[in-house]
């Protein structure tokens, strides 16, 4: 792995991976309910403090630089670290796709309390971050480990305040 990989247009990039986990994720919303997908997304915000939603779309913006680095920077496929890379953004994909489901087959009424949630509060975002964790692997970049890692500590603010709206 290296701090800042060499950027480049090419087939055998980073968005390979991004476009296998947006390609399943947008066929989940496709096949959910839409009342499901309602409450993924349509919650109430308007109590966040300024704090929350500073940290929140500082989050965002860092997850739009790791984005740009994973798109443009090469696989590195015959690196050591790259089988293991792609088993842990496998499992994170599986995980992630497993609480989802758990998620979906929720009564709206009742809190989300089995499968993975009951191991995890928030599994969705557990999952994504592993998987996000094997996509820096693949691409070899600590620089997109750290912009990774700094996201989630700002998003994690994102989670505290969805929790405070829910109770």
């Amino acid at each position: 792995m290296e701090l800042m990989p060499a950027l480049e247009i090419g087939w055998p990039n980073g968005w390979i991976l991004l476009a296998l986990l947006f390609f399943v994720y947008g066929i989940l919303l496709l096949v959910f309910p839409k009342d499901v997908i309602a409450r993924l997304y349509e919650y109430d915000r308007s109590r966040w403090s300024r704090r929350q939603r500073a940290f929140y779309t500082i989050g965002k913006l860092l997850i739009l630089v790791y984005l740009a680095l994973i798109i443009f920077t090469p696989l590195k496929r015959g690196t050591v670290v790259f089988i293991p890379a792609i088993v842990l953004f496998v499992l994170g994909l599986a995980g992630f796709i497993i609480a989802l489901v758990n998620f979906k087959n929720t009564p709206p009424d009742q809190p989300v309390t089995s499968g993975l949630y009951r191991m995890s509060r928030h599994p969705q975002v557990f999952m994504g971050f592993m998987l996000g964790c094997g996509i820096c692997m693949a691409i070899g970049s600590w620089l997109a480990l750290f912009i990774l890692i700094l996201s989630s500590l700002f998003g994690s603010a994102r989670a505290l305040a969805e929790e405070e709206v829910c109770l």
